[in-house]
């Protein structure tokens, strides 16, 4: 499935900082890739939700060449012609997020930068600054409330919150300023803020740990707690956001408001890095020139895609395609639960975690076996894989795979 050139664990020059299945991609089109072989996938990953629209969908493909002919690059030091048309779009899309703000008005601002990462950054430094500047914390006594299971990125701030060993061992010191809480268990976060306290970050659905949902109580709970205490709330969206869920934020399936959004990964289109912090303006503001920047943060390409992306998602269409599709698609995993193919399933909308019954194998070799069966999936932790395919995707497609995984699992069952 590879070229013996690029062989499992013979990259050359290329740092081993990853474990790739043993296929190598050449062309890819939809919900579907060829490797160098000339044999199609079924793409059920979709780049970690990076491609919610699938691979060179033509809407996002014609933005990206036009914008190619004109600039591509200006850094924040000048101002460009689709800079405010993204940022007001991007705003109305997310709505408002402040008490009495109108619908992408003054009560809604958008910082854009590049990496889901640097956008989860960007939220903790502004949190930071805002508990200091409005709160009155004293200098260096912030601290932030954050879920254990998280995923936020992979910059030494981020892994210094981390429980994940592969992600936090051997990167100290690490940063303080954090206090881990169960996922979901809000007596847990109540119990954790203090008046030092300057936000609760979370993701609404935790995805690297397996797409794990928390109680339906658990978000306007938080919501509840962080105005009471006059703490933010921030809400990772970077995998779950832009219509995953079948809504466009996750937060909106328990109607919870946060303070703060990051986006990022469906928001470049799978085309180039695109992501954004999304707030209440009066939170932002404490950002002035110079306090906080990025040279290709909101570049004309970026933009002139984020703006295409931000459109289709205001059809509502990939958002409804997501609400139908996951409901067969859910119903069709339950189904492998019921006959005891699979331990369990968790998840919302085109969006899945899958737990394999350790004694028939590990989630690596469940994706092995989608693979050789032209499925495209990804292991997360020990037996568990993800499912998160394209919204664009068909039924009959989506049928294809899991017809896929269901001869899989079988297999697994007769081998063990």
């Amino acid at each position: 499935m590879r070229t013996a050139a690029a062989g499992a664990g013979e990259h050359g020059a290329l740092a081993h900082n990853y474990h790739p299945l043993p296929v190598t991609i050449a062309t890819a089109e939809g919900s579907w890739v060829t490797d160098t072989g000339g044999r199609r996938y079924l793409d059920l990953l979709a780049g970690y939700s990076a491609l919610n629209f699938g691979h060179r969908h033509p809407t996002l493909v014609d933005a990206a060449a036009r914008q190619l002919g004109r600039v591509t690059l200006t850094s924040r030091a000048f101002d460009h012609d689709l800079l405010d048309p993204f940022a007001d779009a991007l705003a109305a899309l997310v709505g408002p997020l402040t008490t009495g703000g109108a619908e992408g008005g003054p009560g809604t601002a958008v910082l854009p930068m590049n990496t889901g990462a640097e956008a989860v950054e960007t939220a903790i430094k502004t949190a930071r600054k805002w508990g200091y500047d409005v709160r009155g914390i004293a200098p260096g006594e912030a601290t932030i409330v954050v879920a254990s299971g998280n995923f936020h990125g992979r910059t030494t701030t981020v892994v210094s919150f981390s429980d994940d060993p592969d992600a936090r061992d051997g990167f100290g010191p690490y940063t303080p300023g954090f206090r881990v809480v169960p996922f979901g268990d809000v007596d847990a976060v109540a119990a954790a803020i203090d008046d030092t306290t300057v936000a609760v970050l979370m993701e609404p659905i935790q995805g690297e740990s397996g797409v794990v949902v928390p109680p339906d109580g658990f978000w306007p709970a938080l919501r509840a707690l962080t105005a009471e205490r006059d703490v933010l709330l921030v809400a990772d969206e970077i995998q779950s956001g832009l219509g995953r869920t079948g809504t466009t934020l996750a937060c909106e399936l328990w109607d919870v408001r946060p303070d703060l959004v990051t986006l990022g990964k469906a928001l470049g289109g799978g085309i180039l890095p695109v992501s954004a912090v999304v707030g209440r303006r009066d939170v932002l503001d404490v950002l002035t020139p110079g306090t906080h920047g990025s040279t290709f943060g909101g570049n004309p390409l970026a933009c002139a895609v984020g703006l295409a992306v931000v459109e289709l998602l205001g059809s509502g269409e990939p958002q409804a395609a997501a609400r139908a599709l996951g409901s067969s698609f859910h119903a069709r995993l339950a189904g492998l639960v019921e006959t005891d193919l699979l331990d369990g399933v968790r998840g919302v909308g085109l969006w899945a975690g899958l737990d394999l019954d350790p004694a028939r194998g590990t989630g690596r070799d469940l994706c092995e076996a989608l693979l050789s069966r032209g499925v495209l999936a990804k292991d997360t932790h020990g037996s568990t894989i993800r499912l998160a395919p394209p919204l664009t995707i068909s039924a009959d497609d989506l049928e294809t795979g899991l017809s896929a995984l269901e001869n899989a699992l079988t297999a697994l069952a007769h081998d063990r």
